[in-house]
């Protein structure tokens, strides 16, 4: 009997805590949707730190709010954990969407270098062909290859959807899956392609790229969804994904 009694106190309590955070969740939706209707709400929940909210928006972004949602910060929030040191909770939590995000991407809508023997790693490049150091990383991932990495290329011309950059990418993405690394090669060595229109997901990777916080190319997505932003040397990468 007062086991039965204990674990109908506990289930109370346990109901107790997820109406308030529900309630919680939704007055913050309102509150911010209040201020500003633009403001997308993607999800709220219970942050590490008691007391706060986690609210991540459909940008990206992520807040933290009181129950009651009239204070709201920006920025990291951090964990000292005293083996780790400093340990960045908001971007774990960024690294884990990202990584939800790439897993949709499927591979016959990258543009794919593969490594002749075992795939060790793979790495996500957000690139936009005619960006300086897109075509720097290009020209090492031969080098990225030999050392077991797999690469996929990404869509995001810097420019949007209007550039010229923009429709040029849309003609690598025209072909099979051998045409499209010929053409990706070209252009990235800056020869000129012939324009070419077809079905292609250049803009729904553009927007992924927003997303998952990409500002600038190249930006390198790493399995565990680490966002790399900028150029990063073969050598570099090879230290980060622990390959010998």
């Amino acid at each position: 009997m007062r086991s039965t009694t204990l674990t109908s106190a506990l289930m109370l309590v346990l109901t107790g805590s997820v109406w308030a955070a529900d309630e919680a969740a939704e007055k913050i939706r309102q509150q911010l949707n209040s201020v500003d209707s633009r403001l997308k709400v993607q999800s709220v929940e219970p942050a590490p730190m008691a007391g706060l909210y986690e609210v991540v928006l459909s940008s990206g972004e992520t807040l933290y709010a009181d129950s009651e949602g009239t204070h709201l910060l920006a920025g990291q929030l951090y964990r000292v954990d005293t083996e780790q040191g400093l340990v960045n909770l908001t971007e774990q939590k960024r690294n884990e969407a990202r990584q939800l995000a790439m897993q949709g991407v499927e591979e016959a809508d990258m543009v794919v270098y593969r490594p002749t023997g075992e795939i060790k790693a793979t790495v996500n490049v957000f690139t936009d062909v005619d960006c300086p150091y897109c075509r720097k990383l290009h020209d090492e991932v031969p080098a990225l290859n030999r050392m077991g990495v797999q690469v996929n290329y990404l869509a995001f011309p810097r420019g949007g959807p209007q550039s010229k950059t923009f429709s040029r990418m849309e003609s690598i993405w025209c072909g099979n899956e051998q045409e499209r690394r010929e053409r990706m090669d070209e252009v990235k060595a800056g020869d000129s392609i012939s324009q070419q229109e077809c079905d292609n997901p250049v803009q729904a990777q553009y927007e992924l790229g927003q997303k998952v916080g990409v500002t600038g190319t190249p930006a390198l997505v790493l399995e565990n969804g680490t966002l790399l932003p900028g150029y990063v040397p073969a050598a570099r990468l090879q230290q980060m994904l622990e390959l010998n």
